[in-house]
């Protein structure tokens, strides 16, 4: 069981942190949108940044559950 939950956990560590990169940049490009493009421009990253956070609690949430039956796991042998 638990050489599937570590690299599972891995795994969601990773998507993490792909999230968190992906909505900072979509953060910082939201200014130079809304100097190029207008309001439509920062409306696009605006929620591109909402689904990346959406993305990084779904995935910090998936980990803790598997760091938690990871202990679970563990405290029984």
């Amino acid at each position: 069981m638990i050489y599937v939950l570590v690299p599972l956990l891995i795994v969601l560590m990773a998507l993490t942190v792909w999230s968190l990169v992906r909505g900072i940049v979509a953060f910082l490009r939201t200014t130079r949108e809304g100097l190029e493009r207008g309001d439509e421009g920062v409306r696009d990253m605006q929620l591109l940044q909402n689904r990346m956070m959406f993305n990084r609690i779904k995935f910090q949430g998936l980990a803790i559950v598997v760091v938690i039956v990871l202990l679970m796991v563990s405290g029984k042998n």
